[in-house]
């Protein structure tokens, strides 16, 4: 071989490594950009799940929050049952009276 096409082999082969290291330096370039994307992104679902955490409610509580409200309402529907059965006693009583004292 000549020094010339030993040159030519030698210039062939720096553009080709230079053609890669060029190519590898753009695909760290992008890969460090979204790593810190990724990154970004992370700690913006780290911001909403504690939001969420803070400001809605679980199953369980929501579940507790309503059995203890159907508790509340069936208080609320025997007292009216027995307010009901007392007026009708009322009612009877004021009718026994009336028809005791025609008599």
């Amino acid at each position: 071989m000549t020094p010339e096409e030993i040159m030519k082999v030698v210039l062939f082969f720096l553009t080709v490594a230079g053609a890669g290291w060029a190519i590898w330096w753009r695909i760290e370039g992008k890969v460090a950009e979204n790593r810190k994307d990724i990154e970004r992104v992370a700690e913006t679902l780290a911001s909403h799940k504690l939001h969420v955490a803070e400001q809605y409610v679980s199953k369980a509580g929501l579940r507790e929050t309503t059995d203890q409200i159907m508790e509340a309402i069936s208080g609320v529907k025997a007292a009216v049952d027995n307010m009901t059965l007392r007026v009708d006693r009322m009612v009877e009583n004021q009718s026994n009276s009336r028809t005791q004292n025609r008599s």
